[in-house]
């Protein structure tokens, strides 16, 4: 595999990583915009986002705290 093709490959990769994050946000109840930012940013803990929903926080306070 060539450099090229290994860099396009873990970007493909990172880029199927993130949109799964975004999707699994999304089903949690966060709105499209919110749930790519946050899936994109990978210190943001995908089980916490998740939990502080289920749990009831309002969306924008869930991001003010994941982020």
């Amino acid at each position: 595999m060539t450099a090229a093709e290994t860099k396009l490959a873990q970007d493909t990769e990172l880029d199927r990583v993130q949109e799964w994050r975004a999707e699994e946000l999304e089903r949690a109840g966060y709105p499209l915009r919110e749930a790519a930012e946050l899936a994109e940013r990978h210190d943001v803990d995908l089980h916490l986002a998740i939990d502080l929903i289920s749990q009831g926080c309002p969306v924008p306070v869930a991001v003010e705290i994941l982020l």
